[in-house]
């Protein structure tokens, strides 16, 4: 009876972690970049350093089904770079841009599944499983980023998405591949938020929080010891298994006790400059992708996390584009599969480019942050992507993706780089994703189907 009641204790607690996981309203101090540096000793003006230099970001914004392939183009380079229709709501933006072409995935192309094979190896380049008891992908550059370097923030990442995670099975598969493009791990995808209401409370938690949590740890903590003395080994060892799964909770309370910073680069914002979003989950299409963009906006400038994906639609998506003027039909079955009819490609068309235009809404945002002299997107690598590039056809040998920021200044913006003939070694996104994560602070000798690193990037 003890067991039971200390065990039930346990997960009455932790069905309140969903609410309680907001932890750690920053209260650091703005950047001022009207004040210069000095020596708390000399007072004499110091370098800024690179503990004072705003950090690097991440994100990537996902659209599933590909591209209408004969409008999704772009040749030359700087204010004289030329964009297909497409492609046209980052004409403005065509200098802090780079057009990459023929970039591919290996796995995704070897694998037979048309779409569940082909996107949640997105960024990770791994095998995608087909045996339905077997839910494999490899881990996304992403997530293998916030296990290295999330430490320096409250939450190590942010996953986001439109769409809610599906559990029904598609062609003998789980659509589990189909609503994750991050993944935690091989076997578990990172759990992604689709109400703005949980994202801004998980961003912006009140110190009270911050102390509840610890209270509610140390009381499962005590808890977990009282009823090990009553096990067997076998069971200690599962006991031990679910511990380990709470085990984030207090690391992040640990670092959120570090949000704090006495010294070095402070974010430009303290308190939130939004309100908090209603409950629901938003009914109109727009207005929800603009405010979960506006919420991974916020994440970044309050420095609550550097690494972000949000997913604008599922793969196989049904979603409806009928707000959008002269479309009608849901987004795979009738816009994506049009079997070359000119009425539904130029529907279709008008989706990318509402794709798109969400890609130029977040550049718009963060190019107005200023950080000490430069704006937030000079200090992010956006990546703008799908799996797919005729969308009609399924074709994988090459995936539409567009990059975004100057990522601190190493990163050539305002160019078109061409891969598609450079020989299937020489254009594997992989090799990309190598390149980002450098530049993110972490290195490796591989990932996924590369050992090597993009050239030109």
């Amino acid at each position: 009876m003890k067991q039971s009641l200390v065990s039930t204790r346990a997960s009455e607690r932790f069905s309140r972690r969903g609410f309680l996981r907001g932890a750690g309203l920053s209260l650091t101090l703005p950047w001022m970049g009207s004040l210069p540096l000095r020596s708390e000793e000399s007072g004499k003006r110091i370098q800024i350093s690179d503990s004072l230099k705003p950090p690097l970001r991440f994100a990537c914004i996902y659209f599933s089904n590909g591209v209408e392939p004969e409008h999704w183009w772009a040749r030359g380079s700087g204010t004289e770079m030329e964009v297909g229709p497409g492609l046209e709501p980052l004409h403005p933006y065509r200098e802090d841009i780079v057009f990459l072409r023929g970039l591919y995935n290996e796995q995704a192309i070897r694998n037979h599944s048309a779409h569940l094979g082909r996107m949640p190896n997105m960024l990770s380049g791994a095998w995608v499983s087909l045996d339905q008891n077997d839910i494999r992908v490899g881990r996304t550059m992403d997530q293998l980023m916030a296990q290295q370097i999330g430490e320096h923030t409250s939450i190590p990442s942010l996953v986001l998405g439109i769409e809610p995670t599906e559990l029904r099975l598609e062609d003998g598969l789980s659509m589990i591949y189909g609503s994750c493009v991050s993944w935690a791990s091989e076997t578990k995808p990172a759990t992604k938020e689709i109400y703005p209401a949980r994202v801004f409370d998980l961003l912006v938690g009140k110190h009270t929080d911050r102390e509840l949590d610890r209270s509610i740890l140390d009381q499962v903590l005590e808890d977990a010891s009282r009823l090990r003395v009553q096990l067997g080994f076998g069971d200690r060892a599962k006991l031990d298994e679910y511990l380990e799964s709470i085990r984030d909770i207090e690391k992040r309370i640990d670092r959120a006790s570090r949000d704090d910073r006495l010294e070095g680069w402070k974010p430009t914002l303290v308190h939130p400059n939004m309100v908090r979003p209603g409950e629901d989950l938003p009914q109109d299409i727009p207005d929800h992708m603009q405010l979960m963009l506006d919420l991974m906006v916020l994440a970044f400038q309050m420095d609550k996390t550097r690494i972000a994906t949000c997913m604008l639609n599922n793969d196989l998506s049904q979603m409806n584009f009928g707000f959008l003027d002269g479309v009608q039909g849901s987004l795979h079955l009738d816009l994506t599969h049009n079997g070359r009819n000119p009425e539904l490609e130029a529907m279709y068309l008008k989706t990318n480019q509402f794709h798109v235009q969400q890609c130029a809404y977040l550049l718009s945002r963060l190019k107005a942050i200023d950080e000490g002299g430069q704006s937030l997107l000079d200090s992010a690598v956006l990546m703008f992507c799908s799996n797919l590039f005729d969308g009609d056809k399924h074709e994988a040998d090459q995936m539409p993706i567009v990059l975004a920021g100057r990522a601190g200044g190493s990163l050539q913006t305002g160019q078109v780089l061409d891969y598609m003939d450079r020989g299937d070694d020489n254009r594997r996104a992989c090799s990309l994703y190598l390149s980002i994560m450098d530049r993110m602070g972490v290195s490796l000798t591989h990932f996924g189907d590369s050992d090597r690193r993009l050239a030109g990037i």
